[in-house]
């Protein structure tokens, strides 16, 4: 039994967010060098995806209520 329904745009966030986590975080234990700009097109690249996401969800959910009742 879920808890709660699934929202696709939150988990890509998420994943978005985590990942300009782990480029910085390897960047200040010196694994590699990146450019301090890097983290703005990857933040807001997730955030447009998780609006997307998010959206075709919304219409899927909205599709199948009416086709359901």
């Amino acid at each position: 039994m879920l808890r709660h329904e699934f929202q696709p745009g939150r988990l890509l966030l998420g994943l978005c967010l985590i990942a300009a986590g782990v480029l910085y975080a390897g960047e200040v234990a010196g694994l590699w060098r990146i450019p301090w700009f890097t983290a703005v097109p990857l933040v807001i690249g997730g955030l447009f995806l998780a609006a997307l996401a998010a959206a075709v969800n919304r219409g899927a959910r909205r599709r199948r209520g009416i086709r359901g009742s």
